[in-house]
């Protein structure tokens, strides 16, 4: 497996998108849009996300869009991944990993959910384009 990935290659990969935007959310985090659709997106602490121990809210939960329910299924079912869901997202095209565990994602991975994230939002236009480059790349 290649290199572990950081919360900085999380925003790096995301800003790198075509069209791309990083807005500020309620509490000044970051929320990364195309066309005014959210992609990955860094969550205020929810009660829906909690520490299964001490009922504490996380405090570092980062949401990626995904292309579909079965994208988000091998993402969520090994008890051992980093990427959960909550009933919150429960019919939602989106997976949740804390900042405290994306170390567990080999940078690539992370790229590819990223990107699959974008192409999630992205228009059908701009999705041919981003395609179309990376299929000669």
């Amino acid at each position: 497996m290649g290199r572990r990935a950081t919360v900085a290659d999380v925003h790096r990969l995301a800003a790198a998108m075509p069209y791309a935007q990083r807005k500020a959310g309620t509490r000044e985090n970051p929320v990364y849009q195309v066309g005014g659709k959210t992609f990955v997106f860094f969550r205020n602490p929810r009660p829906d996300a909690v520490d299964p121990d001490t009922g504490e809210r996380y405090t570092d939960v980062i949401m990626l869009r995904v292309p579909d329910e079965q994208d988000k299924q091998a993402l969520v079912q090994d008890p051992d991944s980093p990427f959960f869901t909550t009933p919150h997202f429960e019919g939602h095209s989106s997976v949740l990993v804390r900042a405290s565990r994306i170390g567990e994602v080999a940078v690539d991975e992370l790229a590819e959910i990223v990107a699959d994230a974008w192409l999630s939002c992205a228009s059908a236009a701009r999705q041919r384009a981003w395609l179309e480059q990376h299929r000669s790349e």
